[in-house]
Formats: structure tokens, C-alpha cells, sequence
């Protein structure tokens, strides 16, 4: 098999795994806000500016992660068209 086929082979597995692994993370991450959220509607003296902070914590925080995700996804299509377009 020619280098540049292992290469691509080696992408593809990186992608794939960081994707399973991005997933996972992303389901514990939204889990963890549903359980976090029912717990702040559950504590009567919790200042509702405190729950607007958690909440907008909570936002930028998953613009983050889905600026990550297609920063990540952007550069593996290139490392895929370079060694795609080697052949």
C-alpha cells in the first residue's frame, strides 16, 4: 500500500475516534446540564441571576465546543483533500 494510502487510513481513524469521543463527551456534557438544571429549579433561594449566569455559562459553553468541532472537522477535510489529492 502506498504511503500516502496509510496516511489516509491514519486520518480516517483519527476522525472517527475523535468524533466517538467528541460524542460521548458532548452526551455526558448534556446530561449533566439536564440534571444540573432540575436541581436549580428544585432550590427555591437560588438567586435567579445566579441560574442567568449558570445558564449563560451553559451557552457559551456549547458555542465552544461547536466552534471546536468545526475547527477540527474543517482541518481533517484538508489533511483528507492533501493526501486525497496525492494519489
Amino acid at each position: 500500500m502506498e504511503a500516502t494510502g496509510v496516511a489516509k487510513q491514519m486520518i480516517d481513524f483519527q476522525k472517527a475516534a475523535l468524533d466517538n469521543t467528541f460524542n460521548a463527551v458532548v452526551m455526558f456534557q448534556d446530561q449533566t446540564e439536564k440534571m444540573a438544571g432540575k436541581l436549580l429549579n428544585e432550590i427555591t433561594w437560588f438567586p435567579a441571576e445566579g441560574k442567568k449566569v449558570i445558564d449563560d455559562w451553559a451557552k457559551a459553553y456549547k458555542l465552544g465546543r461547536e466552534n471546536l468541532k468545526k475547527s477540527v472537522d474543517e482541518n481533517f477535510k484538508r489533511a483528507d483533500d492533501f493526501f486525497g489529492g496525492l494519489k
